[in-house]
């Protein structure tokens, strides 16, 4: 008797062995899914970059505000008629 229990011991830690020690073990899959999580977290921020990119090109693509807006604020160009004031951070009151 004690000979058939330590063979079905033995046999039952063998098939145990893959399911929390193989490749496919339960450790391995909640890896698997912390991988996944962020992955999918990843993947959310570039679809929003993605969308923000298609409106833009969609907006130089239609009109000419966008393309004035850029010009306005990447290159510093202003239109005749406006006047170009700066203020410098710090000035709180004007000098005497």
């Amino acid at each position: 008797m004690r000979p058939i229990l330590l063979v079905l011991l033995t046999l039952l830690l063998l098939i145990q062995y893959p399911l929390w020690l193989g490749n496919g073990s339960w450790t391995r899959v909640w890896v698997l899914r912390e991988d996944l999580a962020a992955l999918q977290q990843v993947n959310e921020g570039l679809r929003q970059r993605n969308a923000a990119l298609t409106a833009e090109v969609s907006d130089l693509q239609d009109g000419t505000e966008a393309a004035e807006e850029h010009a306005r604020i990447d290159l510093g160009m202003q239109n005749k008629n406006e006047i170009f004031v700066q203020i410098l951070p710090g000035a709180a009151s004007p000098a005497p």
